[in-house]
Order: structure tokens, then C-alpha cells, then sequence
């Protein structure tokens, strides 16, 4: 199995970690993108206010679809190849935007982008918590929370520059540059043993770890692992609403509902808007280039 070294984080092989981090940093791009885009897509596009709501809110659509079938699609396609067909969803949403003249493609195009934010969000960090060791697994675990920072970033500043044509073409980079680091990857250790392949499970892991790792115990952990997964599948689902998760459940589902009723996807989505609302006039140029 071809390997590719990174180093640093005590020789640990990170070049997996390589192909979802070039997604989901972008990926959060897509949630700032509508904010400086706004008045170019609408005069160039002749869309209405109702039309370009529509747009700017359908990403959320699509994310909710991704994540509710990012458990199921992960486990039955196998991480690796989810990353591929992700990376066809993110390519082909953005250039669908690019290259759009009418706004049904313009829609199609965003709510596709929505559906890989929703699954990836799953997914970039699942795969990273079953590809690093635990001396390493939670500094790379707060990825997620600097790529959408980033990402969003990127596109307010960007976005003041170039079209909004040229924006959607700039964000197909990342997808494209994945394409590569996908042949070479490994697939995750805890899936592989999930299906049945224990000695792929050892290749995985020594690619990994290393040609001269020592994987013994934690190839077992992760078959243990594997079984206590299939004990908890018969139990079923339902198991969580006992009464002794009832608080703890209440706490993060209350956090969710809080955070996203709190108007976060809205001031990311326009943004721009609400501050030419507020009399400032250096953004409002901007926006309305």
C-alpha cells in the first residue's frame, strides 16, 4: 500500500487527514458565500428577493439531508469512498453556480453544496477520530470548528474582490486538489473491521502507524470495539431516551435548537445586507460591486 509521510505529531502518518480537511475548510465557505455575493447574483440573475431567499436558505435543506443520511451512507460506502462521491457533489454544486443562467440551477447547485457541508460535517470528524492515536485524536478534533472560521473568512474577503462567477470557480480548487491525496489514503481501520477484513484492518493500521509499529493491541481494541457496536445496534436506537440519558440528551439537543435559533446562519447568509441596513457604507460598496 502506497504512503505518504508528514511530519510532525510524533511521526504519526496525517497524510489521511490531508483530503477532508481540504473539503470541510471550503466546505464552511458556503455559508459566507451568499453574504458579499448578494447584490451582483441578483441584478446579473434578474432574481427577486423571494428567488435569492431561496437560495441563500436551500443550503440548509441540503445540509439537513446530508446529515441525516451521513450515518448510513459512511457506514455503507466506507469512508473513502464517501469522500469521493462528496467531492463530485462539491465540485458540481460550485461550478452549477458558475456557470448558471437561471435560477433553478443556481438552487440545484447550492443545495447540492448544503448536501456535502450536512454529510461532511459527519464525517471529517468520525474519520479523523478513527485514524489517529489518543495522544493526538483531540488537538486535530477542533479542525472542524477552525475551518468554518476560516472558510467563512475567506469568502467575506475574497467575495469584496472578484464576481461572484469567479468566487464559485476560486472554491472548486480545494475539490480539485483532493483528487490526488483520495488514491493514496487509507481506509478507516474501525470501518474495515466493521465489515469483516482483519487483515486489511493490519494493513491499514501499519500504514498508519508505520512499517514497524507495533499494532497488536490495537488492532484488539478496535475488533472489541467493533463487537460492543453490534451489542448496542440489537438493543436498538431507542436505548438513549432511558430515563438516565433524559438530562444529558435535553442538553444537547436544547445547545442545538439554541445555537441555530440564536439567527448564526442568518447573519452569515446576508451579512452583508444587514450591515448596509446599519448605515455602513464601506461594506454596502463593497457588497454591491
Amino acid at each position: 500500500m502506497k504512503k505518504m509521510v508528514v511530519l510532525g505529531m510524533e511521526g504519526r502518518w496525517l497524510f489521511p487527514m490531508l483530503p477532508p480537511f481540504l473539503v470541510l475548510a471550503p466546505s464552511w465557505q458556503l455559508v459566507g458565500y451568499s453574504s458579499p455575493t448578494e447584490s451582483s447574483i441578483v441584478e446579473d440573475l434578474g432574481l427577486s428577493v423571494a428567488e435569492f431567499s431561496v437560495f441563500g436558505s436551500i443550503l440548509s435543506i441540503g445540509a439537513l439531508l446530508g446529515s441525516a443520511v451521513s450515518g448510513k451512507i459512511t457506514d455503507l460506502l466506507g469512508r473513502k469512498l464517501t469522500m469521493w462521491i462528496l467531492n463530485l457533489f462539491y465540485i458540481g454544486g460550485w461550478l452549477a453556480i458558475a456557470f448558471t443562467k437561471s435560477p433553478w440551477l443556481l438552487d440545484l447547485g447550492r443545495l447540492s453544496l448544503g448536501f456535502t457541508i450536512g454529510t461532511f460535517t459527519y464525517l471529517m470528524p468520525v474519520y479523523i477520530s478513527e485514524i489517529t492515536t489518543k495522544s493526538v485524536r483531540g488537538r486535530f478534533s477542533v479542525i472542524p470548528s477552525l475551518t468554518f472560521g476560516w472558510g467563512i473568512s475567506f469568502m467575506y474577503v475574497v467575495g469584496s474582490f472578484v464576481s461572484w462567477r469567479t468566487l464559485a470557480l476560486i472554491a472548486t480548487i480545494p475539490g480539485l486538489l483532493q483528487l490526488l491525496p483520495l488514491f493514496f489514503i487509507p481506509e478507516s481501520p474501525r470501518w474495515v473491521a466493521k465489515v469483516g477484513r482483519d487483515k486489511e484492518l493490519e494493513d491499514v493500521l501499519l500504514c498508519l502507524r508505520g512499517n514497524k509499529a507495533d499494532i497488536f493491541n490495537e488492532a484488539a481494541e478496535i475488533k472489541d470495539y467493533v463487537e460492543s457496536l453490534k451489542s448496542f445496534s440489537k438493543e436498538g436506537i431507542l436505548e438513549i431516551f432511558q430515563k438516565k440519558y433524559v438530562r444529558p440528551l435535553l442538553t444537547v439537543v436544547g445547545m442545538i435548537i439554541l445555537m441555530n435559533l440564536g439567527g448564526a446562519n442568518a447573519f452569515a447568509f446576508y451579512s452583508g445586507v444587514i450591515f448596509v441596513s446599519a448605515g455602513n457604507t464601506i461594506v454596502g460598496a463593497k457588497c454591491n460591486k
